[in-house]
C-alpha cells in the first residue's frame, strides 16, 4: 500500500491516529465530493453512450457468466448454472459494496474496536457478549446440505474478488487495513445482525424497568405507552376463524403480579451504555406492503407494493440485482453480504415484507446465592454459569478481555450494561438453528403458494409480515417464525424471573401463524401495525405501529373501483398524515382560547385558521404542515418531561396520539390535570411554535430533511423531503431537529403480475458503495423526486458489460468497468483528488 508516497495523507492514516484528524479529513473529503458531483454525471452519460466492456479468468467459475450494468448502476448476471451465479453474486457485491460488507461483518463479531479505536468499544462487548458470530456458527453447522453449498460458492465470489487484490475501497484505506478473507459464518451472521436490528423487545423491557426505578406505577406506564387493542388489523376476524387448529383461550396480557421489585433500577449509566452500544435504537417501527386481487385492478391480476422502512444510509442497506440461471431467475432487492433476493419477484411470483415486531426477546432477571458465587437458582436448584472469554483488540490502545457468562436462558446482558441485577436474554435468534436463508432460497424459486408457504415453514427471524401474489391471481399473508409461547402472567414487556416459572412454552405451531388467501376483501394491508384481532388466541406482541398508515392505504384502496399501476404508485408516496384528522377537533377548541388571551396572539390566530383549513397533505413546500408537526412535537415533550426526558424517539413516539387525545379530551397530570387545562397548554405550545418562528415559518421541506450518512467517513447527503412518521410516504424524524436522520423508505417496488415487466422499483443512493464511482449517489434524486426504475429481467438497457470465465484470476492486468470509471473520475475531477488521493488508490495492479 503506498501511503508513504503522500506525507500529509500518510498522517492522517497512522494506526494510532485513528480519526483524530477529521478536520482535515473532512475538509479534504467535502472538497473532492464537491469536485466529483459533476464528472460522477459526465462518466456516467459516457458510459451509456458508448457502453464499457471487460472480461477476466476466474477460478472456481465452470462456464462463463455475463454480468451486465444499466446506466442506473443495476446489475444483471446472467450464467449457466446456479453455482456459477451465486459465485458472481458474490463477487458483484465485493466489487460493489466491500467496505460496507466488511464493517457489518466487523458489528456482527464485535471487531469494530480493532480498526476504529476505542469509539466502539461498549458496541463490541454488547456484541461479543449477545453472542451473534458464535450463534451464526452453529447456524452454518446446522445448515441443510442445499443451503450450504450455496453459502460456500457465494463466499468464494466474495473471496475471488478479494484475491484479485484491485484498489480497495476509500474507507479501507482511511482506516488503514485490508479485509480478512471472507469465511461461510459471516453469511450467517449478516442474517442474525438483521434480526437483532429488527427485534427490539428487550430495549422496550429496560425502559420499562427504568421508568419502574423512578417510582411510576406500572400502570401508569400502561397509560403513557398503551399497548394497542383497536381493530385495525392485517386479518379480520373471518380471517383468522379460517386458521386450522387454534385453540380457544389465550395467555392473559398483563403480568399478574407486581414484577417490578425483582431488578435493581436500570440507572442512567445502563441506558447510556445500551445506547452506545447502537443497541437502544431510536428508529421507529415503519414498513409497507400490500397487494390486492385482481377483481380491483385495471388489468385483472394482482397488484404488489412493498417499501421498507429502515436505515438510511450510505451506502444503502439494498442492492438491486437480477439472478438468471437455466433453473433460477429472480430480480428485487438483495442485501450485500446475502446470497439471493430479500424482496421481489420472479416470473411466477412476488412477495413483500414488514417488519412484524413480534417479541422474540425476553429478559430473565436471575437469582444468585451470595454464599455460592459463579451460580443461579432454576428449577430449585443452583446452576453454575458457563463463562468465555473475549478478547478485543482496540486500536491505539490496550486489549480487553472481556468474560461473558452464559445462562440456560441465554448471555447475561447486564454484565454488558453494567447493571449489578443479573438479567439473562433469551431471543430466538441465539439459537443453534436458523433455516432462514434455506427460506429465502425456497421464496425464491417458489411457483405458487403451496411452494413458497413451504418454504416459510424453514423461517425463523426478523419475524416480517410477508405479502404474496401469484401470476394465477392469487393473493395472500403469512407471518412465519419462531413466536415464544408465554406463560400466563408472562405479558413480554418486563423482566421477569429466571427461576424457571415463566420458561417459554414451545413456539406458534407454523399452520397456526396468522395467514391468509384470497381474502373476501380483496386486498391485504400491511404496516406494522396490529397483525390479528381478538380472536386469534395467541400474543405476538403488545407493542404496535400506531395504524395510520394501514388506514391510508386501506382508504386509498377503497378509493376507487378499479385501481392502476400508477394508483399503486401514488399510493406509496402519498403523504397526508391522519395525524392532523385526529387532531383537528383538538385545535377547533384551540380558538376561543386564544382569543381570549390579552394581548390576542394575532400571528398564532392566523396560523390556526390555515391550520383549520388544511387538507394535511405534508408535501415538502407546506408551511401549515410545519407549524402543526412543531406543535404536536411539542405536545409530545410533555410526555418526555413527565418520565424523565427531554424528548420522546423512535418506538417510544408511536403510541404518543392516543395517549395525548385521551389527555386533551379527559385531562392528565402531564398537560396539567383537567381537559380545560390541557387545552390551554395545548394553545399556549402552538403560540410558542409560532413565536419562535420569528414571523418566517420555513416550508416543511427546509427543515425535515432525508439525511444520508456514512458511518465512518464525513459524507453525508441531505435533501428535502415530505411527510411524517404517519404517512404511507414515511418521513419519521429526530424529535430534537425536525432531520429524518435515522430509517425511511429504504427501497421502493410496485409489482404488477399482469406484466412483470412492467413492474417498478427504486432506492436511495446508488449501487456502488464506492465514492469514486458514477453509480454512488445517482439514484437519490429519482428516489426523492418519486420516480421509479423499469425492473426488467429483458430488454433492459446496458451500460457496462463484464465477461467472466473459467480459469486462473489476472490479478494484475484484470480491471473491472468500476475500477476503471474511478480512475477516469480521479483524471476528471481535477487537482484536489488527483493531488491528494491519486496516489493513495493507485494500488499496483
Amino acid at each position: 500500500m503506498p501511503f508513504s508516497q503522500n506525507a500529509a495523507l500518510n498522517a492522517l492514516l497512522q494506526p494510532n491516529n485513528g480519526l483524530d484528524n477529521l478536520a482535515q479529513l473532512t475538509q479534504f473529503l467535502q472538497s473532492a465530493d464537491q469536485d466529483l458531483t459533476g464528472a460522477r454525471g459526465v462518466v456516467r452519460e459516457a458510459l451509456s453512450f458508448v457502453g464499457s466492456r471487460a472480461s477476466a479468468n476466474l477460478p472456481g467459475l465452470s462456464d462463463r457468466v455475463n454480468v451486465s450494468r444499466e446506466p442506473s448502476g443495476i446489475v444483471h448476471i446472467q450464467a449457466q448454472n446456479e453455482d456459477d451465479l451465486f459465485y458472481t453474486l458474490g463477487f458483484m457485491h465485493a466489487n460493489d459494496r466491500l467496505w460496507q460488507m466488511d464493517f457489518q461483518r466487523r458489528i456482527t463479531q464485535g471487531r469494530l474496536s480493532e480498526v476504529v479505536g476505542e469509539t466502539t468499544l461498549q458496541q463490541d462487548i454488547t456484541n461479543r457478549t449477545l453472542g451473534l458470530y458464535q450463534a451464526a456458527a452453529s447456524a452454518y453447522t446446522n445448515l441443510d446440505a442445499a443451503t450450504r453449498h450455496i453459502v460456500d460458492t457465494y463466499t468464494n465470489g466474495i473471496n475471488a474478488y478479494l484475491n484479485l487484490n484491485l484498489s480497495l475501497p476509500l474507507e479501507f484505506q482511511v482506516l488503514n487495513y485490508r479485509p480478512e478473507p471472507w469465511q461461510p459464518i459471516d453469511v450467517l451472521g449478516a442474517v442474525k445482525l438483521q434480526s437483532l436490528v429488527q427485534s427490539g423487545n428487550f430495549q422496550s423491557e429496560l425502559l420499562r424497568s427504568r421508568l419502574l426505578s423512578q417510582g411510576i406505577p406500572l400502570a401508569r406506564i400502561q397509560e403513557i405507552f398503551p399497548p394497542y387493542t383497536g381493530d385495525v388489523t392485517i386479518l379480520r376476524p373471518e380471517d383468522v376463524a379460517k386458521i386450522p387448529g387454534l385453540p380457544s383461550s389465550s395467555s392473559s396480557a398483563l403480568p399478574q403480579t407486581d414484577l417490578s421489585a425483582l431488578t435493581e433500577p436500570v440507572n442512567d449509566a445502563a441506558v447510556e451504555r445500551l445506547a452506545s452500544s447502537q443497541l437502544l435504537s431510536p428508529e421507529t417501527f415503519a414498513s409497507n406492503n400490500w397487494v390486492v386481487s385482481g377483481s380491483r385492478t385495471t388489468t385483472g391480476k394482482p397488484f404488489l407494493a412493498n417499501d421498507p422502512h429502515i436505515t438510511l444510509q450510505i451506502p444503502s442497506v439494498w442492492y438491486a440485482a437480477h439472478l438468471e440461471a437455466p433453473t433460477y431467475e429472480t430480480i428485487g432487492a438483495t442485501f450485500p453480504g446475502l446470497p439471493g433476493v430479500v424482496i421481489g419477484r420472479n416470473n411466477s411470483i412476488a412477495w413483500g415484507v414488514t417488519t412484524t415486531q413480534a417479541d422474540v426477546q425476553d429478559l430473565y432477571a436471575l437469582v444468585e446465592d451470595p454464599t455460592q458465587p459463579g451460580q443461579y437458582l432454576y428449577r430449585d436448584q443452583l446452576r453454575p454459569y458457563s463463562v468465555r472469554y473475549e478478547t478485543i483488540k482496540v486500536r491505539g490502545a490496550a486489549d480487553v478481555v472481556l468474560p461473558v457468562r452464559e445462562s440456560v436462558y441465554g448471555p447475561v446482558i447486564s454484565d454488558a450494561l453494567g447493571i449489578s441485577q443479573p438479567l439473562a436474554l433469551q431471543f430466538v435468534s441465539l439459537s443453534e438453528t436458523d433455516n432462514t436463508l434455506t427460506a429465502f432460497q425456497g421464496i425464491n424459486r417458489a411457483r405458487n403458494w403451496d411452494e413458497f408457504t413451504t418454504a416459510l415453514q424453514n423461517y425463523v427471524a426478523p419475524i416480517q409480515n410477508f405479502v404474496y401474489a401469484d401470476v394465477d391471481g392469487n393473493i395472500g399473508h403469512y407471518t412465519p417464525g419462531k413466536i415464544p409461547i408465554r406463560q400466563d402472567g408472562h405479558s413480554g414487556l418486563l423482566p421477569v424471573p429466571g427461576t424457571g416459572q415463566f420458561d417459554w412454552q414451545g413456539f406458534i405451531p407454523f399452520n397456526q401463524l396468522p395467514h391468509v388467501l384470497n381474502p373476501d376483501s380483496g386486498f391485504i394491508v400491511t404496516a406494522n401495525n396490529r397483525v390479528a384481532p381478538s380472536n386469534y388466541p395467541y400474543t405476538i406482541s403488545q407493542e404496535w405501529a400506531e395504524p395510520y398508515r394501514a388506514e391510508r392505504i386501506q382508504q386509498l384502496i377503497l378509493s376507487k373501483d378499479k385501481l392502476s399501476l400508477d394508483d399503486m404508485q401514488a399510493i406509496q408516496l402519498d403523504q397526508t398524515t391522519l395525524l392532523y384528522s385526529d387532531f383537528k377537533p383538538i385545535l377547533q377548541q384551540l380558538q376561543p382560547i386564544l382569543n381570549s388571551l390579552n394581548p390576542i396572539p394575532t400571528e398564532t390566530v392566523n396560523w390556526l385558521n390555515q391550520l383549520l383549513n388544511w387538507d394535511g397533505n405534508l408535501h415538502p413546500d407546506s408551511q401549515v404542515g410545519t407549524v402543526f408537526e412543531a406543535w404536536f412535537n411539542e405536545l409530545t415533550k410533555f410526555v418526555a418531561r413527565s418520565i424523565g426526558l427531554e424528548v420522546l424517539e423512535g418506538n417510544a413516539q408511536e403510541p404518543a396520539p392516543r395517549f395525548l387525545l385521551k389527555a386533551l379530551t379527559q385531562g392528565d397530570p402531564v398537560l396539567g390535570g383537567s381537559a380545560a387545562q390541557a387545552l390551554t397548554n395545548a394553545a399556549l405550545a402552538l403560540q410558542r411554535v409560532v413565536d419562535g418562528f420569528n414571523g418566517n415559518v420555513p416550508q416543511w421541506g427546509d427543515v425535515h430533511q432525508a439525511v444520508f450518512k456514512h458511518p465512518v467517513l464525513p459524507i453525508r447527503r441531505q435533501v428535502p423531503y415530505g411527510g411524517d412518521r404517519y404517512t404511507v410516504n414515511v418521513g419519521p424524524y429526530n424529535s430534537t431537529n425536525f432531520l429524518m436522520d435515522r430509517n425511511g423508505p429504504s427501497y421502493r417496488q410496485l409489482i404488477d403480475l399482469s406484466d412483470p415487466e412492467r413492474s417498478r422499483y427504486i432506492y436511495p443512493i446508488g449501487q456502488s458503495g464506492r465514492f469514486f464511482s458514477p453509480y454512488f449517489d445517482n439514484l437519490l434524486e429519482p428516489w426523492r423526486q418519486g420516480q421509479y426504475l423499469a425492473m426488467k429481467t429483458e430488454n433492459f438497457s446496458v451500460a457496462t458489460r463484464l465477461s467472466l470465465r473459467p480459469g486462473t484470476s489476472q490479478s494484475r492486468s484484470f480491471v473491472l468497468p468500476e475500477d476503471q470509471i474511478e480512475d477516469w473520475v480521479l483524471a476528471i475531477a481535477g487537482p484536489t483528488v488527483r493531488g491528494v488521493l491519486g496516489s493513495v488508490l493507485a494500488t499496483d495492479r
